[in-house]
């Protein structure tokens, strides 16, 4: 498939969405967002896929929204940009599949709001972080009032958002807003690692803890553990379940036995 604005690919369970305008950072425009969508229903459709990696191409992750572009557009253009960036954020945050994002270099804004919808985040030690939106008098989108909360407290959430400054993947990781913060060579092959760890597991299993996890924040205990149970028994009915097990089993018996000869060797 080919787009204006990303670059898709897919290999081995796990598909790949890098923003694609290098030149200018990956700055956002509307057909980013729509080329996103695109690319997120084909993930979505295609049963293979166990996990996409989010990224930008070049020196960034994404600077935000496209000033440039921005500054002269009539404000009916800019609420047509701004529904399209909610709802490519809507289908991430819906997505069933887990989704890492891998935070390159710059990623202000509506770039890092982006990873914020993501389930993992993975961050370059010198990825530069921000939501710089009050300073160029605009507001952040992309659910972020609530997802950066979620992640870092109201307390640290409100110093970052009034006072527009960046911190470091290094710094991100320390508060918590990212996962793991990792060399910038090192980034990719690490958000792969981890990728292909998911993908090996159940594609129904996946789906169903990440919908768990999901309603958590939206239905009661009672109706959670209601579902946990269904949750589980439709997992547990399904023949990769068997297949699983004994998988399992075989792995456990190879490990026990490894394990034995050590101590045999040992003594």
């Amino acid at each position: 498939m080919d787009f204006d604005c990303i670059l898709y690919e897919k290999n081995n369970g796990i598909a790949t969405i890098q923003l694609n305008r290098p030149r200018v950072l990956n700055a956002m425009n509307r057909q980013l967002w729509l080329d996103m969508q695109v690319a997120l229903k084909d993930v979505e459709n295609d049963p293979f896929i166990k996990v996409l990696i989010l990224t930008g191409n070049g020196r960034a992750f994404s600077t935000g929204a496209d000033l440039k572009e921005s500054k002269d557009r009539s404000l009916e253009a800019y609420r047509l940009y701004l529904e399209e960036l909610q709802e490519t954020t809507r289908k991430l945050l819906r997505f069933e599949k887990p989704i890492i994002a891998a935070v390159n270099g710059f990623a202000l804004g509506s770039g890092y709001e982006l990873a914020l919808a993501c389930d993992i985040r993975i961050a370059a030690h010198d990825a530069q972080i921000g939501s710089p939106e009050a300073r160029v008098s605009s507001s952040v989108t992309g659910g972020a009032f609530q997802l950066i909360q979620a992640l870092i407290g109201p307390g640290k959430a409100k110093e970052l958002l009034f006072t527009a400054k960046n911190i470091s993947g290094h710094e991100a990781e320390r508060i918590g807003l990212v996962n793991l913060s990792v060399p910038g060579d090192q980034l990719m092959s690490t958000a792969m690692r981890m990728a292909k760890e998911i993908a090996q597991n159940s594609a129904l299993s996946l789906k169903l803890i990440k919908k768990g996890l999901a309603m958590a924040h939206e239905v009661s205990l009672e109706a959670l553990m209601d579902f946990e149970i269904e949750a589980c028994l439709a997992c547990v009915s399904t023949g990769e379940r068997q297949s699983s097990l004994k998988t399992f089993e075989e792995r456990k018996d190879k490990t026990g036995k490894k394990e034995g000869e050590r101590s045999a060797h040992d003594a």
